[in-house]
């Protein structure tokens, strides 16, 4: 099974690396083959992201998408994650978040259709309520007051 690892860290002071090394250990574990690593510094509240629009051009159908935690992938307002979700059906890869024992369960029970469209189904109803709770994670920070702004 190919997996493709996307990392993204939302500031320079965040750094990937810990996250890569976790991901590639992981991949190792369940005797997954890196297809490709995709790593950058950006927000996960915009789609158009270099890293990520690379990893959507390379992948090929089946192909496992594997981040760390869904909030690596998304902080996408709504309409941006169903498209997102939307190009990721399309193109025939399937999310894998190692925080979401779901979503690599899934993979692993392919052959049996019950358990695994039960676990799709569920997985995918996970993986929204995830990445809504991302982006409520992302618009409560940018609302707090920075210490910079509280101390002018």
């Amino acid at each position: 099974m190919n997996v493709r690892i996307y990392c993204r860290a939302s500031t320079e002071g965040q750094h990937a690396d810990r996250a890569l090394t976790s991901l590639r250990e992981f991949s190792k574990l369940k005797g997954w083959q890196i297809a490709g690593e995709y790593i950058e510094n950006a927000s996960g509240a915009k789609l158009e992201r270099i890293e990520l629009m690379r990893l959507l051009s390379e992948a090929q159908p089946g192909d496992l998408l594997l981040v760390e935690a869904i909030d690596r992938l998304s902080r996408l307002e709504h309409s941006a994650w169903v498209e997102l979700k939307d190009t990721l059906n399309r193109k025939g890869l399937i999310i894998v978040s190692m925080d979401l024992p779901t979503s690599w369960q899934m993979v692993e029970m392919a052959g049996n259709d019950l358990t695994s469209g039960i676990l799709r189904a569920v997985n995918a109803m996970l993986i929204d309520i995830l990445a809504t709770m991302a982006r409520q994670d992302y618009e409560t920070r940018r609302k707090r007051p920075t210490a910079r702004h509280r101390a002018g």
